[in-house]
């Protein structure tokens, strides 16, 4: 039998740990590398670049190019791996929460 008032407390209960959760995110860091190690960029996992940087012997005025292509490919490396890392996080909040609600295989709550 469907429980409407059980439904809202456990999607109250869902929101307040999904707004606990990327409280969270915001304090965990990852890297992402370019050139070897060359180019480093940390991020949080709300996905706010925290620092960038680059070592000495990459610079090259002559190669500009270089350098901004080792600066993208890092960016885009630590992008990554904060999404991945997001989505571990928030699987451990939805995950247990989602299959006590006895919804349809496949079903995507909006925002999730």
């Amino acid at each position: 039998m469907f429980d409407m008032k059980n439904l809202m407390k456990q999607a109250q209960k869902m929101q307040e740990e999904m707004k606990a959760a990327q409280e969270k995110l915001a304090l965990i860091s990852v890297e992402g590398t370019s050139g070897g190690g060359m180019v480093k960029v940390t991020a949080n996992c709300k996905l706010e670049v925290q620092s960038i940087s680059i070592e000495p012997e990459v610079i090259d005025a002559e190669d500009k190019e270089m350098l901004e292509d080792l600066i993208v490919a890092a960016v885009n490396q630590t992008i990554q791996k904060a999404q991945d890392r997001a989505n571990e996080e928030m699987q451990g909040v939805t995950g247990g929460m989602m299959n006590g609600l006895n919804l349809p295989d496949g079903f995507k709550m909006p925002g999730m």
